[in-house]
Order: structure tokens, then sequence, then C-alpha cells
């Protein structure tokens, strides 16, 4: 792959400042303070917030101790999304820090996946990357890698160790220079305004030409409504990272550099500001 390690650098260490405040009806036997963290983008809640758990323990009775999990402005927070994504889809129009609400109970079934261990997050994230390679080189790959190496991505992304973890993924951005880039772009499109979970379909880097296939061109096949017509003002923002990546910029460099840990780039589409 190309090298522009301070890209990967960018995305692995990108932060967002976050204020925990426990549920005013969770009973407590003390105040319970907020507490602050700098949430990685590119992890998951369940496996960054073992403090938040241990801090408000803390002050609740061990009877009512039930599953953690989190809620912002009234929606359930999907801990198997990428931390960055939940934030770009729910709460990038907000000011900092990013106000998340934590419960013990209640734990609303219809809209989450139990988390009970690291366990569970560690199939769901393996389950993806194998599912990105399966696109990208027909698992080939992955395939071929030994389950210490499965461990060694794994491991990377839960002690937030960017050269342990890139050491193997490079191996996965890997491509013969004569195809011009992977078989498939592994990528998913997320809107608030969907009933949809995502938006997920094959869709090549390069044209059946040879003409390098932009994230424009990704948008109009899979998601036209995101691009503004002739004089239309914008409807959407296109956000990757909380960034807005131009139009013109190849999926194939989107895909090697700004994909997630779990090798798929999350796309997310929200409406525009009307300021």
């Amino acid at each position: 792959m190309a090298d522009d390690k301070d890209v990967l650098r960018d995305v692995w260490f990108g932060r967002i400042p976050t204020c925990f405040t426990l549920y005013q009806d969770e009973i407590t036997e003390r105040e319970a303070e907020p507490f602050y963290l700098l949430l990685p983008r590119v992890s998951y809640l369940t496996l960054v917030t073992d403090k938040v758990k241990k801090h408000f323990h803390k002050v609740m009775r061990q009877e009512d101790l039930e599953e953690m999990w989190f809620e912002y402005e009234g929606t359930p927070l999907k801990w198997h999304y990428p931390i960055g994504v939940l934030f770009d889809l729910h709460a990038s129009n907000t000011a900092l820090p990013w106000n998340i609400t934590v419960h013990f109970k209640d734990f609303p079934e219809r809209d989450l996946l139990h988390c009970p261990s690291n366990s569970v997050i560690e199939a769901h994230f393996m389950s993806s990357i194998k599912e990105a390679d399966a696109l990208k080189h027909k698992g080939q790959v992955v395939n071929e890698m030994q389950k210490k190496d499965h461990k060694q991505l794994w491991m990377g992304l839960q002690n937030d160790k960017f050269d342990q973890f890139w050491a193997m993924n490079r191996k996965l951005m890997e491509y013969p220079t004569e195809e011009g880039g992977f078989r498939y772009i592994p990528f998913r499109i997320y809107q608030t305004m969907s009933d949809r979970p995502f938006i997920q379909k094959l869709f090549r880097p390069v044209s059946s030409e040879g003409h390098a296939h932009t994230l424009g061109d990704l948008l109009k096949e899979v998601f036209p409504a995101a691009i503004p017509q002739d004089d239309e003002q914008k409807k959407y923002l296109i956000v990757i990272h909380g960034i807005e990546p131009l139009l013109e910029t190849p999926v194939q460099w989107l895909s090697e550099h700004l994909s997630h840990p779990d090798n798929f780039l999350h796309i997310s589409i929200i409406p525009a500001p009307s300021d």
C-alpha cells in the first residue's frame, strides 16, 4: 500500500472527549460524579469503558448492577459500531464533550446486542476482518494467517498499540499492482434517518475501463441522494472519521487509509445543518 503512515497514525489516535453521567433514575448510595474519558474513535464502547463501570459501581449497591449500556439523547448506542461512527452519526453537530448517559437497568433488548465479555467483541471484530478480506482478496490473506496473527490484530486494537496492529494489518491492505486495487471495497454506509442498519453492496475500486473509482462514484451508485444536483443546496454531509473527504478521492486510497481496524470503510451520511 502507499505509505501515508501519518494518515494512518492520525486515524488511529483520533480521540473524542466524553463525559459519562449516570442515568438519573439509577439508585445510588451517594452522589455519582460524572466521569471524563478520551474515547478512541477506532475502538468499541464496551472495550474502553472498564474505568467507567468501576467508577459508577463504587456508588451503587451490588443488587442494582445489571449489564452496563449507554445512551445519547434517548438513543441506545450500539457497542458493535466503532465509537467514531456512533459519534459522527448521532453527535457530530454538538459541542464537546460528548455527553453519554450510563445505565445499569432496563437493557434495551430490541436495540442492542448483549456484550457479556471482551471475547464477544473479539469475535465480532474478527468476523468483520474476515468478511472484509473475503471482499478484498477472496479471504486468501486472512486464511493464510496463523491464529497468533489474528490475535496480534485483536491485541493491537485492545491495547491501543498502533505498530503492533499495523505490522499485521499491512498484509490485509496489499494487492497485485497490475490490478490497481482490491477485488471489492469493504464499506458500510450509515444514516440516522433510516431503519436499515447500514447499506453494503459490491463495489469495485477500478472501472472495467481501468479508471479509479472515486467516493463520488460510490455514492452515485449506492446513495445518489447524498450528492447535490446542479444548483441544489447540500442536503447531506458525507463523513468518515469526523472529516468530509473530497468526492474526487479514489475509494481505493480511502479503503487503505481511512478504514477502521475492522478493515471496513465506515461512511456516515448525516443531514447538513440548516444554518
